[in-house]
């Protein structure tokens, strides 16, 4: 195990932002918009996803900084709907320089907030 990291975010932060375009497309890839923009409690999903990427940082070890960028870490799912996370960029670079072959997510939330952990091996 290279990492673990854990983020916790507030849903009503992202009920404000989630009108912030130019917020949400610095943070987000037009597909995780789209997913999140289709869902019924929309600012549950953002936040869900902001968590994510911020603990894919902590997992790391240096945060979201050094070359690491909110947008280039997207949250997806696969065929049974489990999520997982992307790496583009340099992001992606710096993550394989670390060693990463493999990321675990975890994704949770309730009305009020959103929580994410992210382990790497």
């Amino acid at each position: 195990m290279l990492g673990v990291g854990i983020d916790l975010c507030d849903v009503k932060r992202f009920e404000r932002l989630q009108g912030n375009e130019a917020f949400l497309q610095r943070v987000f890839s037009a597909d995780e918009i789209a997913y999140c923009k289709k869902r019924t409690k929309s600012a549950q999903s953002f936040a869900v996803r902001f968590a994510a990427k911020e603990a894919f940082g902590k997992a790391l070890g240096i945060g979201i900084s050094g070359g690491v960028t909110l947008s280039e870490v997207e949250v997806r799912h696969n065929e049974d709907n489990k999520p997982f996370l992307e790496l583009y960029g340099e992001t992606k670079k710096i993550a394989e320089r670390f060693g990463v072959t493999k990321i675990h997510v975890s994704l949770t939330h309730e009305t009020d907030v959103a929580a994410a952990v992210v382990i790497l091996e």
